[in-house]
């Protein structure tokens, strides 16, 4: 890769900040730009550089996929709010089942979401508004991953060979690709970002879509999203880098109440990690893991199993799909 890194011992925070401010601003010149905010610390971080550097001629969209966390949507556009960002939500629901629709390959579901993206949602916001550049919040893992081939990360275009201008009509900016989430967690610190985002476990790009084995319907995304919501009740106080449920494809046999029960397969993943690049799994006590089996297979309609991931990445990685 042509892109050099800055490490987290050599970041200075003011001066990148300032430096991506008056990039940005060099940039788009008197145009207006967009961003989609999802609410993780790299997507925040870009949000507030842009409004930053250009006020009023940088808007700002939540894309709501029906992929995200339970109450995901409403939660970031108050908070925002509450910060003087106006955060303007989109349902974008259909657009993105569609296109999943019958999509059981990791690399076509990721290209499936990146069409929905880019194209199909930001390319009919950027005609309405006659926005030229997008923003977004791409890591230095983003782009070291998918160059390595391990798995295409959805918001990788111009090191694929994708030039965005020519297909989608606008020129995307990268304000963070030099850095890794530790990196961006003390820029957004010094942007003055709320420690719950600073803080928050990272959230992938093609949100619950990354969470789900095999086709991704509304359905199958309740059911992770339910348990998601769970495994983050539980293990938020443990100090790990990631914590994440997965929903299997296949089914497995239980037992309920003396009978048979043909039912779902949660998997539970916590990360010890600090960059994403290397992780180990957090060793959770086992009164930990007994009550989210407990919780998941009460609580989450149709779960009869529940397991732990005990692989360090690599050779697992930190997501599933």
């Amino acid at each position: 890769m042509d892109i050099k890194e800055i490490r987290l011992e050599e970041l200075d925070t003011e001066k990148f900040i300032t430096e991506k401010i008056e990039e940005i601003s060099s940039i788009v010149g008197d145009g207006l730009a967009i961003n989609a905010l999802s609410g993780g610390v790299d997507s925040s971080a870009v949000t507030m550089l842009g409004h930053r550097a250009l006020g009023d001629r940088f808007k700002t969209y939540f894309i709501d996929n029906g992929l995200m966390r339970r109450g995901e949507p409403e939660y970031i556009v108050s908070l925002f709010k509450e910060m003087g960002v106006t955060v303007e939500l989109v349902h974008a629901e259909k657009t993105f089942f569609d296109a999943l629709k019958g999509q059981t390959d990791p690399e076509q579901k990721r290209e499936a979401i990146t069409r929905s993206f880019y194209k199909d949602v930001f390319g009919e916001l950027v005609r309405q508004i006659g926005a030229k550049y997008l923003l977004q919040g791409t890591n230095y893992t983003d782009i070291e991953e998918t160059v390595a081939g391990i798995k295409r990360q959805h918001n990788i275009l111009e090191q694929l060979g994708i030039d965005p201008e020519a297909m989608y009509g606008y020129r995307v900016l990268e304000p963070l690709i030099q850095l890794r989430k530790s990196a961006i967690r003390e820029v957004a610190k010094a942007l003055r970002i709320p420690k719950e985002i600073c803080n928050r476990p990272p959230f992938p790009g093609p949100a619950l879509a990354a969470r789900v084995i095999g086709e991704v319907t509304p359905e199958r995304v309740k059911i992770v999203r339910d348990a998601t919501n769970i495994v983050e009740q539980e293990l938020s106080d443990m100090g790990a880098f990631q914590y994440l449920a997965v929903l299997h494809e296949d089914k497995v046999t239980g037992v309920r109440e003396g009978k048979r029960d043909y039912g779902l397969q949660i998997e539970v993943r916590c990360w010890e990690s600090t960059d994403a690049k290397i992780g180990s799994p957090t060793r959770l006590p086992h009164d930990v893991l007994d009550r989210l089996a407990e919780r998941v297979t009460t609580e989450v309609p149709g779960v009869v199993s529940v397991t732990y991931n005990i692989t360090k990445k690599p050779p697992s990685t930190i997501e599933a799909v």
